[in-house]
């Protein structure tokens, strides 16, 4: 296992105004798992783009030299050549098209210029089984829950005989059951000879599985661990990724919550109109002034389906019961009527429905109260500026300036921006959909002192989240939802792991 499969030397990345890797060197050695980490905006995502093509060669300086040979791909298909594969935190399937059709794809079975569909079918049968996936190849890739696709992509990875396996975030939606399962296949194909690179910001399970794992901070190489000579620990990982020992991740409050209810929800039930399903039942909880409830479950238990029926139900569920807060009965026909009673809610798909990505970081901080700056129904922009900047250095958001793109920052800033957002719609009721989720542990630790600091002053949070320690460190009383139904109510004090898990079960 000594003998390096990759090595990549002195690689510097630049884009305009940023520097986002500096003279990195990086190796891995053949058979290994390897873990990659390091806070948001590290330049972990964009190591790995510069090695699988993605920004190819004569866009970056240094040298790539895998097995033993110098190379310089500038597409993915040449990494792919060589038997580099990377799987990203956002899938890369065709949901309408088959399993097998995906495994396949652009790598078809063909004869006469025709597929070969047995053929076809029989190989990715065979990778299914390398993947631990009991299904029917021909099942639509669109009927499968985010686990299962995410070993579609392995087992698509393996079809084109893959010698390096890169893996972007694979675990950060995934419930607890599902992260098993692909860091026990991990060491299955570690067993076949399979070498893997693994970017992971779950502390737990890089110790967990890592052989040896290497930091990097501010686009450079920090250190790199050997976790078979001891050298690997939760304090030593966050000591050399953030630059500084954090001794508790869930800083403490100081102030209890009070004892008015802001709003309280009553025989709160939710059916699909499409499909007749039911998918909220009956639900009933409070939420105090400064208080922060956690909402526990697994996935798919109506966790979310809860917050988008509260906040303006923009899915047009058919909705009954009783919704109230500051003890006014409320309706809301859509998200803005929401907003403008005093509640937000910051989606758990940031991308997709959280930031415009194509827009600055001044436009998304003031999308959700564009009132507030402009003049006779026109935007002031020198406005605009001076509270996207407010926010810029209150939250710590990473960026050259407010005019940079969102969809050029890293993940966790932008988290940050879409936490702006909400702030400067100055709710009463804030909603947090899987506030943490693929950002690093001093992304984490600041997202957590901000809630602190928004209860202290009055507001109020629910919080949803899938990692029980962010639920039990952050939280005053925790609900639990399973099959669309709340299961149970437990003070955070009498709360455990085990207590939420046999609930959300239930």
């Amino acid at each position: 296992m000594d003998t390096p499969i990759l090595e990549m030397k002195n690689i510097t990345k630049i884009f305009p105004g940023v520097k986002a890797l500096s003279d990195v060197t990086f190796a891995v050695r053949q058979g290994e798992i390897h873990c990659l980490v390091g806070e948001n905006g590290a330049g972990k995502s964009t190591l790995m783009k510069v090695l699988s093509g993605v920004y190819p060669h004569g866009e970056y300086t240094g040298e790539i030299i895998m097995e033993g040979r110098s190379q310089a791909f500038r597409h993915i298909a040449d990494s792919e050549k060589v038997g580099i594969a990377i799987i990203y935190q956002e899938l890369a399937l065709v949901p309408d098209m088959t399993i097998f059709e995906n495994i396949e794809l652009g790598h078809e079975i063909a004869k006469h210029g025709l597929v070969e569909l047995n053929e076809s079918i029989k190989q990715a049968t065979e990778m299914l089984k390398r993947v631990r996936l009991d299904v029917n190849p021909s099942t639509k890739v669109k009927e499968l829950g985010v686990g299962k696709q995410q070993l579609v992509e392995i087992a698509k990875a393996l079809s084109r005989h893959v010698k390096l396996l890169i893996l972007d975030e694979p675990t950060a939606s995934l419930n607890e059951d599902d992260c098993d399962n692909l860091l026990a296949i991990l060491k299955d194909l570690q067993k076949e000879g399979v070498t893997s690179i693994l970017i992971s910001h779950k502390l737990k399970e890089v110790i967990r599985i890592a052989d040896t794992v290497t930091v990097l901070r501010d686009g450079m190489t920090v250190v790199t661990l050997d976790a078979h000579k001891g050298e690997v620990s939760e304090a030593v990982l966050i000591k050399h990724m953030v630059g500084r020992e954090i001794e508790d991740i869930y800083p403490k409050r100081s102030q209890a919550p009070g004892e008015d209810i802001v709003l309280e929800v009553s025989d709160w039930s939710a059916v699909q109109p499409s499909t007749g399903k039911k998918v909220l039942d009956g639900m009933n909880f409070k939420l105090r002034k400064g208080e922060i409830i956690g909402f526990a479950g697994l996935m798919g238990s109506g966790r979310t389906e809860l917050a988008r029926s509260l906040f303006g139900n923009p899915d047009n569920y058919k909705l009954a019961g009783k919704l109230t807060m500051k003890g006014k009965e409320r309706k809301f026909s859509n998200p803005r009527a929401a907003i403008k009673a005093g509640l937000a809610y910051a989606t758990e798909d940031r991308k997709g429905n959280g930031l415009v990505l194509i827009q600055d970081v001044k436009f998304n901080t003031t999308l959700a109260n564009l009132g507030a700056v402009a003049r006779r129904g026109v935007v002031d922009f020198n406005n605009e500026v001076k509270i996207a900047n407010e926010y810029k250095d209150n939250l710590r958001i990473k960026t050259p300036s407010v005019d940079q793109l969102v969809g050029n920052l890293s993940g966790g800033n932008q988290q940050k921006v879409s936490v702006a957002k909400w702030l400067f719609a100055a709710p009463d009721i804030l909603i947090l959909d899987e506030p943490t989720r693929g950002i690093d542990v001093g992304a984490k630790f600041e997202i957590y002192t901000i809630m602190n600091a928004l209860v202290a002053k009055g507001m109020s949070i629910i919080m949803i989240s899938s990692e029980l320690p962010e639920v039990l460190g952050m939280s005053d009383r925790i609900y639990t939802v399973s099959s669309g139904r709340i299961t149970g109510e437990l003070p955070v004090a009498e709360a455990t792991q085990e207590k939420i898990m046999r609930l959300a079960t239930s």
